[in-house]
């Protein structure tokens, strides 16, 4: 086979075909390659003639297709599969080739595959590519991690399929190695978060308030011509708008409420951990999904042992209009801090690995194509430019105002549905978060007190520098206390 194509992608699942028609669709000339060779087949025979493809029946063939220094795009299931299919592409490859992972990699896989290939004089980019199937294939976000030249080499053909938000493609060098793969990280793990105060929004209209789905999909529709405006907030209408088409019920009534999973979330706050980086709503968002998943402990035993207040609110007719407008002041403001989490997050990873993000162009490149774009994404950006958020977005004059502005509206929401059994453990960790955050003391010297009292673990003054130890007698009798 010629060396004709530009551009290759390895996997033709729902995410690889739809970004190879992406790529065929903007001028490239596209190898692609699929273990299964069936799959490759049926991907021709539906949409060959969409573009300039190259098949292959074999890695050799895909790799002798394209044109050097070659490029190769693999979009495989993360973990070993992965592993493999870079491995054998390297082994076919040249000194400044480049091999893409576009895959939900872990980071840390990615710098060990990035200096493996370093090793070998080959380029190795991770790429976090969001949007789902449609967004590959209509102009998905796109972060990719590697090196500066890789990155000059690919901008024209990352350029091309990436959504674009004000004509600007959403799309940017994040930094070297793992940083392209820890961003996509930390945008899914906010997507947790808001996909699960969405959720507690909707039980609380659902439960609390004993509304119907279509008319919950009008509040949301509703609120989406607001400061809420975003994909998330627009698609929550239209789910609860469906109809099953096999019992005439909302969908939302005959579907499971056990959310899954890939293991985003759950290693974002992983990686906030080794960083001493707290981000509540994205870990109450993954332990919610992970509650949801004991269907059996909580319908066969809790539910028979334990009773408690009913859900039901009681908000007369002519007052509910104020109390939906709480939850929404109460869902923004929840949706900012997760935002703050998360952005404090990139910033702390980057001190950590060196990676220097601009965080004022990861806003950017969230506002189209990606499923956590959102209108203020704008405003996010705009304060890292002018360095308003550089401690934290929470402390930017815009959000500091929306804050305060939401405040009253949020307490109220938790301390209701505290009194009333409705679980919001989003919406109640960020408010706690943010009374955390704006407290001068915390009981933090309490447990210090009680670490150096068990285990010698010393504590600081707050009128001197230095660590201190008290000799306790005896549990809860100190005798003499002196300065280490």
């Amino acid at each position: 086979m010629s060396a004709a194509a530009n551009v290759g992608v390895v996997g033709l699942a729902a995410m690889g075909a739809s970004l190879a028609r992406n790529l065929a669709h903007h001028g490239n000339k596209v190898a692609v390659f699929n273990r299964t060779y069936a799959r490759t087949e049926d991907f021709m025979e539906h949409h060959g003639q969409e573009g300039d493809f190259y098949p292959a029946r074999t890695v050799e063939e895909f790799v002798a297709s394209l044109e050097k220094p070659r490029t190769a795009i693999v979009m495989v299931k993360a973990g070993a599969p992965t592993d493999q299919v870079i491995n054998e592409l390297a082994d076919l490859m040249e000194p400044g080739d480049i091999i893409v992972d576009g895959g939900n990699s872990f980071f840390q896989d990615t710098i060990r595959r990035e200096k493996a290939m370093a090793q070998r004089g080959l380029h190795f980019v991770g790429m976090g590519v969001s949007g789902g199937e449609e967004g590959a294939l209509n102009g998905p976000s796109l972060m990719p991690g590697g090196s500066e030249e890789s990155w000059e080499r690919l901008k024209p053909i990352l350029e091309s399929i990436a959504a674009k938000a004000d004509g600007e493609p959403c799309v940017m060098h994040i930094g070297p190695n793992g940083a392209g793969h820890f961003v996509k990280m930390v945008h899914n793990g906010i997507e947790y978060a808001d996909m699960q105060l969405i959720a507690e929004s909707y039980d609380l209209m659902r439960r609390g308030l004993g509304m119907t789905p279509d008319e919950i999909g009008a509040v949301f529709e509703d609120w989406n011509r607001t400061e809420l405006n975003s994909y998330l907030i627009e698609i929550t209408a239209q789910v609860l708008r469906e109809k099953d088409e096999r019992t005439g019920k909302p969908l939302v009534d005959v579907i499971l409420d056990h959310a899954g999973m890939k293991g985003t979330g759950t290693w974002t706050v992983q990686c906030a951990l080794n960083l001493g980086i707290p981000v509540t709503g994205i870990a109450e968002a993954v332990f919610a999904r992970g509650l949801s998943s004991q269907t059996e402990l909580r319908e066969g035993a809790a539910a028979q042992h334990f009773s408690g207040p009913d859900a039901a609110l009681d908000v007369p007719a002519d007052q509910r209009d104020a109390f939906l407008d709480d939850i929404r002041h109460a869902l923004y403001a929840s949706k900012i801090v997760a935002y703050a989490q998360g952005f404090n997050e990139i910033a702390a990873a980057g001190k950590e690995y060196g990676w220097d993000i601009d965080m004022a162009g990861v806003a950017r490149i969230w506002r189209a194509g990606c499923i956590i774009r959102a209108r203020f994404l704008d405003t996010i950006s705009d304060a890292f430019e002018t360095g308003t958020a550089d401690v934290s977005l929470l402390f930017a004059p815009y959000f500091k105002e929306a804050i305060e502005r939401c405040g009253q509206p949020w307490r109220r929401i938790v301390a209701d549905c505290a009194m009333h059994g409705i679980p919001i453990p989003c919406f109640s960790s960020s408010l706690a978060y943010f009374d955390g955050l704006r407290s001068t003391r915390l009981p933090a010297a309490l447990i210090q007190g009680q670490r150096d009292l068990f285990g010698a673990h010393t504590y600081q003054r707050i009128d001197m520098p230095g660590a201190f130890h008290v000799e306790w007698e005896e549990p809860g009798h100190p005798e003499v206390q002196v300065s280490k």
